[in-house]
């Protein structure tokens, strides 16, 4: 009896393991949409109470229903809603960190406002991340599931 394993007893374990990773990955960027709308949420509020220009309230305010309706396919298990969350936040992300208004923030120490932003940019760039590590690895995950199947 040998102590050494076959690479052939090893294959199915770490295809197991591959496959796991992009499902882990999504469950993760789930939660941060779902925070993302959330706090999507806060910040109407908050712009709401400081009365800004009506144009601005209600562009902001369509974002966050098309966050909303990629939330809710997400929470319904369409994989098609990943794609669209990644450009939602790479968008967010465009448009909200040049404003000189949101660089005054963070000059401006604590507050409920420079929360907001932070936090808001921290999930945007954490949906970034996941979601593009989840589109890399299925595809590496269907060239070796590929070469399985050749081999």
């Amino acid at each position: 009896m040998s102590n050494q394993l076959s690479l052939s007893e090893l294959e199915p374990n770490r295809l197991e393991s591959i496959e796991s990773k992009p499902k882990r990955l999504k469950r993760v960027a789930n939660w941060l949409i779902y925070a993302s709308v959330i706090l999507g949420l806060a910040l109407l509020v908050q712009l709401y109470a400081l009365m800004v220009p009506p144009w601005l309230f209600y562009s902001i305010l369509a974002g966050w229903i098309l966050y909303l309706v990629v939330g809710t396919a997400v929470a319904t298990g369409r994989d098609k809603a990943y794609p669209v969350a990644l450009v939602l936040s790479i968008v967010t992300l465009a448009v909200s960190l040049p404003q000189p208004d949101h660089l005054s923030l963070a000059e401006a120490g604590p507050t409920l406002a420079s929360l907001t932003f932070f936090a808001g940019s921290a999930l945007q760039i954490g949906v970034i991340i996941l979601i593009t590590s989840s589109i890399f690895l299925e595809r590496k995950q269907s060239g070796i599931r590929t070469v399985s199947i050749q081999g």
